[in-house]
């Protein structure tokens, strides 16, 4: 799977503005130019069209942006283009919305399903499995039956297939667009296609698991378009869950259910707890961090990112932009010393390198020189002054020199201390503008960094505002 580096992901690039324009301009141009026609109907142009000011490219532009939670810019900035670039759906993303539809379901609840060939990258019995459970996400939570049929032609035809195939919405070769659907109507509608020039797999990472690929595939053969919640199933970029513990997302029950209506004979199990949302002003958050100037905050499997240049939030999954991360994390910094992101559960750390995981990671939280103890750390902070990071353990906390790599000599001492008036568990910190800033609960306490006193108490919200659409 292609990535850029995360370096390239966080600067903003600056429009282009005059010729000549070097090759990889050009051809990234062209790429941008077709994404946007195949994804937001962008119609033809004549003539160099991102070089000739405001027109239908920056119109468009601005809508793919909108979609996906980036900055406004018009332009075709590089993380609008590491944006474009991820593997994703090839349906359309006709529509800003959390769930959407796409105006037309089936008038029956049974329907039938068929798999004409197989990939050769799994076995028979893999692929029918991956199908089959599948088709059960959508049956799970809906009045909804599928029976398989092994000939004649089913409402929804299964086909794997390369380039192009006979529907006029041609593959692309390997990663780029995976597979598509089409929406309920006679003919082709409900089919579904998958890129045979992808690596689909039963369970491993190691390519692209056929099971959720196939589950988004067919929300859209059910009626549902794209959602723009980034946690949810029917979010038009592929990301990773665990297909043994995938549950549909709370934005995808709401899409599905309003077409059909919920199972009148639920099955028991756990049911997914809806997108963390900005706006709610009793959310506890799990952990805050910085990353070259920007704001990280995390929240369950997701975490929203602000820009120093627009307090706009854009929520993103962990594991979209940190595969091998962990989820639900407990603590979070970023070593300013090694140019390097730490992520906390429970007894481990997690080291990233722009999207890479350090070699030799996860560790112990005792390589730190943690007291084997401790359990796990409840939030972090790093002292740019002192290039040191404070380890907060219930009412307690701990200071490591990340110079020497050693545990300072005195600690633990307990938070209220140092921190005057923090008599709550801490359970997330971060460092700016030269402040300390301890979270406990949906509180926030802003402190002096030299002399430890309280200067305001704020909501958690205060650095990042309300992003609802």
């Amino acid at each position: 799977m292609k990535t850029l580096t995360l370096s390239i992901l966080l600067s903003l690039a600056a429009a282009v503005c005059c010729f000549p324009v070097s090759q990889d301009t050009e051809q990234d141009e062209n790429f941008a130019e077709n994404y946007l026609k195949k994804f937001y109907n962008l119609k033809e142009e004549s003539g160099p069209s991102f070089r000739r000011g405001v027109s239908s490219v920056t119109k468009k532009l601005r809508e793919m942006q909108r979609f996906f939670g980036l900055q406004i810019t018009g332009t075709l900035d590089a993380e609008t283009l590491a944006t474009m670039k991820k593997p994703r759906c090839g349906v359309s993303d006709e529509r800003v919305a959390r769930f959407s539809t796409f105006g037309n379901k089936w008038q029956k609840t049974d329907l039938t399903y068929r798999i004409e060939n197989y990939t050769p990258d799994m076995s028979v019995a893999e692929v029918d499995d991956s199908i089959q459970r599948a088709l059960q996400v959508w049956a799970r939570v809906t009045p909804l039956t599928f029976t398989r049929i092994y000939s004649g032609t089913a409402d929804i035809m299964i086909s794997f297939a390369r380039l192009s195939h006979r529907d006029g919405y041609p593959f692309d070769g390997p990663d780029g667009t995976l597979a598509h659907a089409f929406a309920p109507s006679p003919g082709i509608g409900g089919d579904a296609h998958f890129d045979d020039d992808e690596t689909f797999t039963f369970r491993s990472n190691a390519g692209y698991i056929l099971f959720l690929v196939a589950a988004h595939e067919f929300g859209h053969s059910l009626g549902l378009s794209h959602s723009n919640d980034p946690g949810a199933l029917m979010y038009p970029v592929y990301s990773y869950s665990n297909p043994d513990t995938f549950i549909l997302p709370q934005d995808d029950v709401r899409g599905i259910q309003s077409l059909y209506g919920p199972n009148k004979n639920p099955q028991p199990g756990p049911t997914a707890a809806p997108t963390p949302d900005s706006c709610d002003e009793h959310m506890v958050l799990d952990a805050v961090a910085s990353l070259r100037g920007e704001m990280l905050f995390f929240k369950e499997r997701l975490f929203w990112r602000i820009h120093p240049q627009s307090y706009t939030p854009q929520q993103t999954l962990i594991t979209q932009f940190w595969p091998d991360a962990p989820v639900n994390i407990d603590a979070a910094y970023e070593n300013k010393l090694s140019d390097k992101v730490l992520l906390f559960k429970d007894r481990r750390v997690w080291a990233f390198s722009a999207y890479d995981l350090v070699r030799g990671y996860p560790k112990s939280i005792s390589s730190f020189g943690l007291p084997k103890i401790v359990k796990k750390v409840d939030a972090a902070l790093y002292d740019d002054n002192s290039a040191k990071t404070l380890f907060f353990v219930g009412n307690s906390y701990y200071r490591y020199d990340e110079a020497t790599k050693t545990m300072d000599e005195g600690f633990p001492k307990r938070v209220d201390e140092t921190f005057n008036g923090m008599t709550g568990q801490v359970t997330a910190a971060l460092q700016y503008g030269g402040f300390a800033y301890l979270y406990s609960g949906s509180l926030m306490f802003e402190y002096s960094m030299t002399s430890g006193r309280l200067l305001r108490v704020l909501k958690n919200n205060y650095f990042l505002p309300c992003s609802d659409f």
